[in-house]
């Protein structure tokens, strides 16, 4: 927050801080900040809101400065609309400076052309996971990914990836010049650019020395150290006697370069200070492909988290179930490459996924409602090796979905069982259903019936009426969260079988679950189920063991507070105190 005269108040904020936010008129800011006005890379993302708090208007900075993210940000804040005019932004297009890694040449004229439509060639050199762009083959234009140390050529741009890795080894008080000035000769003999190194690399013995820290510095990379014994087993073409009579391990330049993979593309070589007090070597890691496996939610747009948003924009390449892959076509950005195929290629889009990651490339792998759940994260993790970055997106399940148009069906111990014996044999599913009958435990019931699959709903309705009063209720739900969702509540007795099918979510409930004003209601506690009711034999699915809960509603069990043993309530207790309240 800045005082005084408004005018003293933006000049100061300008010359010191990385952004603003400026609650003035676009008028008297762009007055304000004009003759500030000197470079786009190094000034200050600013951002105006009026005073209604009605917009939150990117003014200058947009990409370079991180005004667009902030007018988004300060938007969800205030509740205001973001006002974003960058031409990329405005059309959904990744812009080319900031896509995360040093970029050089005509990014202006390329970006026109891709706003354009017209063909943009993408020369790939290294393999690196990028945003969805619109490019071809050829083109007029290009955009070249390479650590090269090559210049852009007329209409091209030049993409950096941080895929060089340097490993470093160094006497004791080796200078600093010595140190950056070996690893700067190394890059520019073997053509490489500085500007891709990610780290510098070295034993963990060495991670205070002077001159190594400072080359990291003045290059600015980070460090990263390795233990001596980790190194020791990395095979490497040139070890010596003595870096292991020193820090234990018979390499530190190529190992430490070398001990996350890649290709070595400088050998160990030494500075050319005599005596030599500094050696290196450099590694190019290849980009490691990165796949998503986002859940989309059970079919409301609003249901589609801002998570999920934000994945399905950074894919470049897109897989999933075609009528899914149409719910969110609209969500992609232009040139997002877009594998679809019909019900029944579960594990194939899953290969699918996975190669395609593997190639480098990033990926969203899309399933309704939770991904894992009955969904593609299962098939695509049992592909998944350690050579791609894997992230999941959680996503509003079925049964979640469901239950809220229900009441609060799931407010005790539930379970979610899948009729479907296409992938497990029906004597398990069978085994599980009377598990859970006995287990008193609620039921959700996901892809209960289809033609093909008639017999099943009825078979575990049946086995749960062996546990449970034919007045159980049964919550029954059609497509939640979608424009045609219909829903209703009847008994496990009067249940039809016939009325469900495959769009269906069918909860059933336990021996105290209730109807209350039309809702379907499972208590977080068995308050009115004392030692004093009839005893467990007279009660269809009660456990002998079952007792009043007093435990409090807490998000997370992992994280529940220690509380002091309850007090005995066989013999009395006020029905009418919350779980809290007992505590």
């Amino acid at each position: 927050m800045y005082d005084g005269p408004v005018g003293d108040a933006v000049r100061a904020a300008f010359a010191e801080c990385e952004r603003l936010v400026c609650f003035l008129a676009t008028g008297a800011v762009v007055r304000l900040v004009a003759p500030l006005l000197d470079d786009k890379r190094t000034d200050p993302g600013v951002v105006c809101v009026d005073e209604g708090g009605r917009f939150a208007v990117s003014l200058v900075g947009g990409h370079g400065g991180g005004a667009n993210e902030l007018a988004r940000a300060v938007g969800e804040v205030l509740g205001a609309e973001p006002v974003v005019t960058t031409a990329t932004d405005a059309v959904g297009l990744a812009g080319l400076d900031t896509l995360g890694m040093p970029v050089e040449g005509d990014v202006a004229g390329v970006s026109r052309a891709l706003l354009d439509g017209e063909p943009v060639a993408l020369r790939a050199e290294v393999a690196w996971p990028l945003p969805p762009l619109p490019v071809a083959a050829e083109g007029a234009y290009g955009i070249r990914v390479t650590d090269r140390a090559v210049e852009p050529a007329a209409g091209e741009v030049v993409l950096r990836p941080p895929s060089l890795v340097v490993g470093v080894g160094a006497s004791r008080g080796a200078p600093v010049d010595e140190v950056l000035g070996l690893v700067e000769a190394a890059l520019r003999e073997a053509g490489l650019s500085a500007a891709s190194v990610a780290e510098l690399a070295t034993v963990d013995a060495k991670a205070g020395e002077p001159g190594i820290v400072g080359a990291a510095g003045r290059l600015g990379v980070p460090l990263v150290t390795h233990p001596a014994d980790e190194l020791a087993g990395v095979e490497v073409p040139n070890p010596s006697d003595a870096p292991l009579a020193a820090v234990g391990t018979p390499s530190v330049a190529e190992a430490a370069a070398l001990v996350r993979g890649g290709e070595l593309l400088v050998p160990k070589r030494k500075s050319a200070a005599v005596p030599a007090m500094a050696t290196c070597a450099v590694v190019r890691r290849p980009g490691r492909g990165r796949l998503a496996v986002v859940g989309l939610g059970p079919g409301a747009r609003d249901l589609v988290t801002p998570r999920a948003r934000a994945e399905l924009r950074r894919a470049s390449v897109l897989v999933g179930l075609d009528q899914y892959v149409d719910q969110i076509r609209d969500l992609l950005r232009p040139g997002t490459r877009v594998l679809e195929s019909g019900l029944g290629a579960e594990e194939e889009r899953a290969r699918t996924a996975v190669e395609e990651a593997r190639l480098g490339h990033a990926v969203a792998l899309i399933g309704s409602g939770d991904a894992g759940v009955y969904a593609m994260a299962s098939p695509a993790l049992a592909e998944a090796s350690d050579d791609i970055d894997v992230v999941g997106v959680p996503g509003v399940t079925a049964a979640l979905a469901a239950g809220a148009v229900l009441g609060a069906p799931l407010g005790h111990d539930h379970v979610s069982i899948s009729l479907s014996d296409l992938h497990t044999p029906w004597e398990v599913i069978e085994r599980r259903v009377r598990a859970a009958a006995e287990a008193d435990l609620v039921v959700t019931f996901y892809n209960p019936r289809s033609r093909g699959r008639d017999w099943q709903l009825p078979k575990a309705l049946a086995i749960l009426a062996e546990h449970r009063e034919p007045t159980t209720p049964v919550g029954v739900v059609r497509n939640a969260s979608r424009a045609d969702e219909s829903s209703r509540l009847c008994t496990l007795a009067a249940l039809d079988p016939a009325t469900v099918d495959m769009m269906t979510v069918v909860t059933v409930g336990n021996t105290a679950t209730r109807e209350i004003a039309g809702r379907m209601v499972t208590p977080r506690g068995y308050r009115w189920q004392t030692r004093e009711t009839a005893p467990p034999a007279e009660r269809p699915g009660s456990s002998p063991t079952a007792e009043v809960s007093a435990e409090p509603d807490v998000p997370d069990a992992s994280a529940e507070p220690d509380v002091p043993a309850a007090p005995d309530v066989s013999a009395a207790r006020d029905v009418s105190a919350t779980p809290e309240e007992t505590l």
